[in-house]
């Protein structure tokens, strides 16, 4: 399996996770706000101060991002390019948001696809601080309650990212048992999403949110991006009961490589190790389905 180095060395856990309550949640982004306003507001007005989102639809207008380079200083395995601004409005195709906290500010880390103004479809990170919602977005995913996502330092791969951290629980926010997650680098998407649910009696599980990145990527249509820095966002996923291995996790992803080329679909299992992160949510599915 594909393997970068990273400068720091690699913590003997291999997943933070909490185990917390969390209740769905979907609701509309509107127009003419920061795209952070928007989603802290419409977190807070259900009862949480964290979640993840998968966004759907609408534009993104102003918007900022940035996009997967090489490192020009060898302090990290990869880096982020400029930042670019197009002008007019982006429609958005596929996203996916973690919103937590950042220095005890709100912040999030989305990764998205969009097709701006010259007809071209782009991706990257979306800086939280500059962009607005120019065309209503909708929006679903899962509020925490005794879980949150925060920043802080992370020593493997020399960057500050979102980890999940125990809150006290709010009584009646959340409902549902879920695990707040976040993978480490050098390890198979799927396959350790199977292994945290087989150690924890999960028979089946959906996924929520999902942003991250990995080692280019392998598709089970066959498809290669060979660039190794990628930013990644999950569109769907599921982690559900399987003859052959016992558990089977099925991710579809969106993501963008360093040369800006984008690609699309399901993962292929075993073949896709995480570059830096992935923050994500699995809720325990009692139906097994």
């Amino acid at each position: 399996m594909r393997h970068i180095a990273q400068p720091g060395a690699a913590a003997a856990e291999r997943i933070e996770w909490v185990e917390a309550r969390g209740r769905r949640v979907e609701f509309d982004l509107a127009p003419g706000r920061r795209l952070l306003d928007a989603v802290r507001e419409s977190f807070a007005a259900e009862g949480f101060a964290s979640g993840v989102l998968t966004l759907d639809g609408g534009a993104l207008g102003p918007l900022a991002y940035v996009m997967p380079a090489l490192s020009s200083t060898g302090r990290n395995a990869a880096f982020y390019s400029e930042a670019f601004h197009p002008p007019g409005s982006s429609r958005l195709r596929t996203g996916a948001l973690t919103f937590g906290s950042r220095d005890g500010a709100p912040f999030f880390h989305c990764h998205a696809l969009w097709t701006e103004p010259d007809g071209r479809l782009r991706g990257g990170h979306v800086l939280p601080e500059s962009t607005e919602i120019s065309e209503t977005i909708r929006a679903r995913g899962i509020g925490l309650c005794g879980a949150a996502f925060s920043v802080d330092p992370d020593p493997e791969t020399n960057f500050s990212l979102f980890h999940p951290v125990p809150q006290e629980r709010t009584a009646g926010s959340g409902s549902e048992r879920v695990f707040a997650l976040r993978l480490r680098p050098n390890q198979d998407l799927a396959h350790a999403l199977e292994d945290f649910c087989r150690e924890r009696g999960v028979a089946a599980a959906v996924l929520h949110g999902g942003v991250g990145s990995i080692i280019g990527a392998r598709f089970a249509d066959g498809t290669c991006v060979d660039p190794f820095a990628t930013e990644m966002a999950i569109r769907s996923g599921r982690i559900r009961a399987d003859v052959g291995s016992g558990l089977l996790a099925e991710v579809d992803a969106a993501l963008v490589d360093l040369t800006g080329a984008v690609a699309e679909g399901r993962l292929l299992r075993g073949e896709n190790p995480i570059l830096m992160t992935l923050e994500v949510v699995l809720e325990p599915d009692a139906s097994g389905v």
